[in-house]
């Protein structure tokens, strides 16, 4: 392998991960990320307003919105009765 094409392979391959590790930790000038999706979950859970969606749905959007409601739903229920069984 010539100089020339390892010395761009390493470029390459370093704003890779440089990339990646501003991704990390946040510093891809990402501001409306307030964290983790189980941080965002918790925060939904307590003050569930702000998580709500109230723009307009694209067509069908609406029914697989609210059908994957009833399925995430009937799962917690579920899992609620087997851990409330054990």
């Amino acid at each position: 392998m010539s100089v020339q094409v390892f010395g761009r392979r390493a470029v390459a391959l370093s704003l890779v991960v440089l990339v990646s590790g501003c991704s990390v930790i946040d510093l891809g000038g990402s501001s409306s990320h307030s964290g983790s999706s189980a941080d965002t979950r918790t925060e939904c859970q307590r003050n569930p307003g702000p998580c709500m969606y109230e723009g307009p749905y694209e067509v069908g959007e609406r029914d697989y919105a609210e059908e994957e409601a009833r399925r995430l739903n009937r799962a917690e229920y579920e899992r609620l009765l087997r851990s409330a069984g054990k």
